[in-house]
């Protein structure tokens, strides 16, 4: 016999709310939220109706937008306390609108901001309630007709909210019957949201850089928005570390970085470091080789361990020193890390953003090793390369594979080069994807050379087993050091903003 199962009355009034919700619109899935709609490629004003419709047109999941409070309790839609000069609490909205914006509008108000968004059903209207700086008491009054409005409208379906006051949203999330709340301060961690009803966190993307709010945030089930992201290296961590939106004055750059990045493709990040710390590299993460025994290439560096002089992190970056300096009878010292036994992987794509060191004799590498060389030693079980570079060749860098049948002892090393400019003064993306069937080295997303797994056995195709990561310089060597060593560049460095392994 089936039972009849009876819900409370509250239960079902949320239900319905939920489902009209869902109901009310195809709603654009993507990341992208305009901040104040898109207005700066246009050259729009700011939170104007005619920015609102921008970010309609580019098909933005959302468009955020700020609410303040008149004088006499007008609700109008403007970033600023001061609308063009005037106080915007110290004024009626008559008075405001003795002013227009540059292109013709005058200040809007929240309803009939409401009522343009309200004419299509694919961008969500991301309201924000700005906190008055007169009292909770007046805050909760904004709040309440802010939402009496909203269900005057029947707008709730294209509504969600936000606020820089935890006094607000947790109204909100009390009385707004489903609609998601988010918090903008920072300063709540995901546990505290959850338990006061927030939807998640909209949070200035440093603190989830700085915090591990990003993952905390999905094993509790919340979700998260990042503001205001207006670089591409800010957009591809987030997109990286799989945020859930990303505020921008950029939409339109938003778009095309989200066409081209990692994760369009599938990929899905599954080890990384962002060196966000300071001091030495991150042990949970790195091994360091150490001596000064050649390393099969005659190379003249000791490479040391854990020493700050050869290898440190400070302002976002990993640092990777050469100097010239006498230790165990080397005159030169450097660092090589490793993340042996730390993080190795079979298949994937790696991918290190780096700006490399110059001078006659340096030879810098992004590289991969077999972790526990199932077919033998060098070259048997094989060696990528996914970038090396030699000082005295200063444009060209190079991608290679090593194997018992091609290799540069022999002769018969395969790889490519690409001239890339400026590699000691800006950043750039060396990269290599990593199948079964064949790797693909790229430099900014160009493609460098495409090594073919020949299916003739692991002398030409050892790539089947566990490899990890290297970064390192070298000095000298039978290749590095070809046309000699300049003494005068020392301290050598290689700068390297983030390392990222993905998998399908």
């Amino acid at each position: 016999m089936k039972k009849l199962i009876v819900l409370p009355l509250f239960l079902l009034i949320v239900i319905n709310q939920t489902q009209a919700f869902s109901k009310a619109g195809q709603w654009n899935e993507n990341k992208v939220i305009a901040h104040r709609g898109a207005w700066k490629s246009k050259q729009l004003p700011e939170n104007s109706i005619a920015a609102l419709k921008e970010a309609i047109r580019l098909n933005c999941y959302g468009s955020e937008f700020d609410v303040h409070l008149t004088k006499d309790d007008q609700m109008v839609v403007n970033h600023d306390p001061t609308f063009l000069g005037m106080s915007v609490s110290g004024s009626t909205y008559n008075e405001l609108l003795s002013k227009k914006m540059p292109n013709g509008e005058f200040i809007p108000t929240l309803e009939a901001y409401l009522k343009a968004g309200m004419k299509q059903k694919k961008t969500k209207l991301i309201l924000e309630l700005k906190p008055q700086n007169q009292g909770t008491e007046r805050d909760l009054f904004f709040a309440k007709q802010a939402l009496e409005l909203v269900k005057k409208l029947k707008a709730e379906a294209w509504v969600e909210y936000i606020s820089f006051s935890y006094e607000i949203c947790k109204y909100l999330a009390t009385n707004a019957h489903g609609a998601p709340v988010y918090y903008l301060a920072g300063d709540k961690s995901p546990q505290e949201l959850k338990t006061d009803g927030m939807a998640g966190a909209d949070y200035h993307y440093s603190v989830f850089q700085q915090k591990n709010w990003l993952k905390e945030s999905k094993e509790q089930g919340l979700k998260t928005n990042a503001w205001t992201v207006n670089g591409v290296w800010e957009m591809k961590w987030l997109l990286a570390h799989e945020v859930d939106f990303i505020t921008t004055n950029e939409p339109e750059l938003l778009f095309e970085v989200m066409s081209s990045d990692a994760t369009a493709k599938g990929w899905k990040l599954k080890w990384a470091d962002e060196f966000n710390g300071k001091g030495l590299p991150d042990p949970s993460k790195w091994t360091y080789d150490v001596g000064g025994s050649g390393w099969g290439n005659n190379e003249l560096q000791y490479y040391t361990q854990a020493d700050t002089l050869n290898a440190f992190v400070e302002k976002g970056n990993l640092h990777i020193v050469a100097r010239k300096e006498t230790k165990e009878n080397r005159d030169f010292t450097s660092a090589r890390l490793a993340s042996r036994k730390k993080f190795d992987w079979t298949y994937g794509r790696v991918e290190v953003r780096a700006m490399l060191p110059e001078g006659k004799g340096i030879w810098s590498a992004i590289w991969m090793l077999p972790t526990d060389w199932k077919y033998g030693n060098w070259p048997r079980s094989g060696e990528i390369d996914v970038m090396e570079h030699v000082g005295y060749d200063p444009d060209s860098v190079h991608s290679t594979v090593h194997t018992k049948a091609f290799n540069h002892n022999i002769g018969t090393h395969l790889g490519n080069a690409l001239k890339v400019d400026n590699v000691f003064t800006e950043y750039h993306v060396y990269a290599a994807e990593w199948y079964e069937s064949h790797i693909d080295f790229f430099i900014d997303d160009r493609l460098v050379f495409t090594f073919k797994n020949s299916g003739k056995g692991i002398d030409e195709w050892p790539f089947d087993q566990n490899y990890h990561l290297l970064l390192n310089i070298a000095v000298g060597g039978n290749w590095g050091g070809k046309m000699g060593v300049s003494e005068q560049i020392f301290p050598a460095t290689m700068k390297v903003d983030y390392v990222r392994v993905f998998q399908k």
